[in-house]
């Protein structure tokens, strides 16, 4: 309970805004690890919540933090600094052309707002497109984007919003006759559904390259192109949220490079702030230049923050500076590896998806029924955390528990093996007491 009644104080005191709290109480946290008050060490495999990509309290970042506490943090929302022009050149700099203006903001949820109010006022539309087992926010327009969780209780969500098949090859109903998933025929059938529901107001398809809370769901190659194409031939633009894919995270600076895709709308947060609030949604001068004709307004209390500017600007350098980028892609083959080898020696591990350090398993019963294993998901999620190695659990109706595993990009060798050691023991260990 703690010395001073602190879960006392949590029933009493703390707002309930998910699922249950993790039974640690969190202390400091440094490098690929959190402490709990014990002093005990837990090795992060979420990055604090998918974030951290230089890990905890890096030294570049601690340092951009207290200089601009220090100096210059925070400002009226009408004045610039030359940290958040310096942010937003550097951020044109890492992107393909046309994508060259920035706006800098704090959260997801909040670019992902920014960027719907973007391609509503730019196309004169509002219809939203958005995949069916998407995360995009709890925000109004980014939580009406959001089909995967949190939906029911709330009152109707913004209208004009419809949802794609999530292309989930595993569990995909469209099948081949060779049994493997086309993507092809369930993407065209997705839009004929849109189509046919559309008021003739399409403005934008908003999706993310990998669907994390979605369960590490990994568009499949030539997926992102086409929907490129079925975006331009009805006048949309095509917004990518990389909160959790960019800076890095995936192998590639980001996910959608892999497709040589461009864009017309991106929204950065999570990895961009390293663990701190730094949001961005780059767009095009030509967007740009419509929607400030005709009166664009996004005013928030923290946009323009020099203090946020300053902490991103330090995220990049070290990304850049440490070689991250191909860090990731290569420990993200020595982990892809590793859990392939899970999923050949161990019946409840039905699959591996994913790319560079954002990757997971799908738990089921057992590979030929897929049928989901919810408990045994809980179980091991928990007996990872008593061997000390913290993971997240994504448990969606009708799919497996995904374990999703995010380390920082800083991670080392060792410390990834480690967390991987404690992952097969803890699902040896649940298997076995099963």
């Amino acid at each position: 309970m703690g010395a001073d009644g602190f879960w006392d104080r949590v029933d009493r005191h703390v707002i309930r805004y998910g699922g249950a709290f993790s039974p640690r109480i969190i202390d400091r946290a440094s490098g690929s690890y959190v402490f709990d008050e014990s002093g005990e060490a837990i090795l992060d495999f979420t990055s604090g919540q998918m974030s951290a990509v230089l890990g905890h309290s890096h030294p570049d970042v601690v340092r951009a933090v207290s200089d601009s506490v220090s100096n210059l943090d925070h400002l009226f929302s009408g004045m610039l600094s030359r940290p958040v022009v310096d942010l937003a050149t550097r951020l044109a700099a890492t992107l393909p052309d046309p994508l060259a203006m920035t706006m800098l903001l704090t959260t997801g949820a909040e670019s992902n707002e920014a960027a719907l109010k973007i391609a509503k006022l730019a196309t004169g539309r509002y219809e939203i497109v958005s995949f069916d087992r998407s995360w995009h926010g709890m925000t109004s327009g980014a939580r009406a984007a959001t089909y995967s969780a949190g939906r029911r209780g709330y009152g109707p969500p913004l209208p004009g919003n419809l949802s794609l098949p999530t292309p989930n090859a595993y569990r995909s109903p469209f099948r081949r006759p060779d049994d493997s998933h086309d993507w092809e025929a369930e993407l065209e059938f997705g839009f004929a559904m849109v189509d046919q529901q559309s008021t003739g107001s399409l403005a934008a398809c908003l999706v993310e390259p990998i669907l994390s809370s979605g369960g590490i769901i990994e568009l499949p190659p030539g997926y992102l192109a086409r929907l490129r194409e079925l975006c331009d031939e009805r006048g949309m633009l095509l917004i990518l949220d990389e909160a959790q894919t960019g800076v890095g995270r995936t192998g590639t600076m980001y996910a959608f490079e892999r497709d040589g895709v461009v864009p017309d709308v991106l929204t950065l947060s999570k990895t961009l702030g390293g663990g701190l609030p730094v949001a961005a949604v780059i767009t095009t001068a030509e967007i740009e230049a419509v929607c400030h004709e005709r009166g664009f307004l996004f005013f928030t209390t923290h946009v323009s923050d020099p203090l946020a500017a300053s902490v991103a600007l330090a995220v990049l350098d070290v990304v850049e500076r440490e070689g991250l980028v191909s860090r990731a892609a290569l420990l993200g083959e020595r982990l892809r590896q590793r859990l392939l080898d899970l999923r050949d020696r161990y019946e409840v591990v039905g699959d591996v998806r994913g790319r560079g350090l954002l990757q997971g398993i799908e738990l089921v019963r057992d590979k030929a029924s897929k049928e989901p294993a919810d408990q045994l998901g809980r179980d091991v999620t928990a007996t990872c955390l008593d061997r000390g190695l913290h993971l997240n659990i994504v448990q969606l109706p009708g799919m497996g528990g995904i374990v999703r595993i995010a380390p920082p990009l800083t991670i080392g060798d060792d410390e990834l093996d480690a967390g991987l050691d404690i992952l097969e023991e803890s699902l040896k260990a649940v298997t076995s007491a099963g």
